[in-house]
């Protein structure tokens, strides 16, 4: 996906929500905005693909803050809470379809779209949803795909969701190689998160995307470990909104499983897809 005004707008709003959470001064915050919107105006019209270019703006809002990681509380707090509900629910999931659910509700703990609220009582909200069902569901075609996964995380607090469904795939003999952000951006989940909910207990592989504070896949960028479980996989579960946009970019991949809520125009746009769906869409 390339970007709209839309998605400037909506980047904007994010590096606001940074200087937020970094207690910046208003006279810090309008600096940092001005900068990152000339740098916007700058690369709007380049080949880049909108994760790349999103990442290299919040690289520069962190730079421009002074700080690495400025949602690291909201990253622990939505563990914890997202820790909370699989001790209510985890009990009730049998099915390859009812893990696929719980980590595409998970994919809701996303701070990093405008106009998309994280509910703060995530409990009631997860069995509300959980009793919708998805939207787009793949889950049966997808099911026949799983001898070698490649799993893309996302979020924080969604990990802990996506961590149950890898533990179900090792359970029914997936292979799994699971990949996290190489360094802190947004609120999602790195290399930290990941050993601290126990995921080198469970994947056959764990590692990063590759370079540095990147959202989504860039495919240049990637650890050998990654590409040679993509290049041998059966399929990849891409969890979130930016791993859709980069891997969408590309036309050489395996099967691809969309595992996502869909929270912004521009995506529902791009996949014809009603805005607030939880999908799991399989493209091969």
């Amino acid at each position: 996906m390339k970007l709209t005004d839309t998605c400037i707008d909506c980047l904007l709003s994010r590096v606001i929500f940074e200087c937020e959470l970094s207690s910046a001064d208003k006279e810090a915050t309008e600096k940092i905005v001005a900068a990152c919107r000339e740098m916007l105006g700058s690369m709007k019209d380049s080949a880049l693909f909108h994760p790349q270019i999103a990442s290299a703006i919040h690289r520069k809002a962190c730079e421009m803050l002074g700080i690495t990681d400025p949602f690291a509380d909201l990253k622990r707090a939505g563990n914890e809470q997202a820790m909370e509900v699989c001790r209510e629910v985890r009990g009730g999931l049998h099915t390859f379809h009812d893990y696929v659910l719980a980590s595409v509700i998970g994919n809701t703990f996303d701070y990093a779209v405008k106009d998309h609220d994280v509910t703060a009582d995530f409990s009631r909200f997860f069995a509300s949803e959980f009793k919708k069902g998805l939207d787009v569901d793949d889950t049966d075609e997808i099911l026949k795909r799983l001898a070698r996964v490649v799993y893309l995380t996302d979020n924080c607090g969604e990990i802990v969701l996506d961590r149950l469904l890898v533990g179900f795939l090792k359970e029914q003999g997936s292979h799994v190689t699971v990949a996290v952000r190489d360094a802190p951006i947004l609120n999602d989940a790195t290399m930290e998160d990941a050993l601290r909910l126990g995921f080198d207990k469970v994947a056959d592989c764990l590692t990063t995307t590759g370079g540095g504070a990147e959202i989504g896949l860039d495919r240049e960028k990637m650890t050998p470990e990654l590409s040679a479980a993509i290049d041998n996989c059966t399929i990849i579960i891409a969890k979130g909104m930016a791993n859709y946009e980069s891997l969408s970019m590309y036309k050489d991949l395996p099967p691809v499983a969309y595992l996502m809520c869909v929270k912004c125009e521009m995506i529902a746009q791009d996949t014809g897809i009603r805005r607030g769906s939880k999908i799991a869409q399989l493209r091969t």
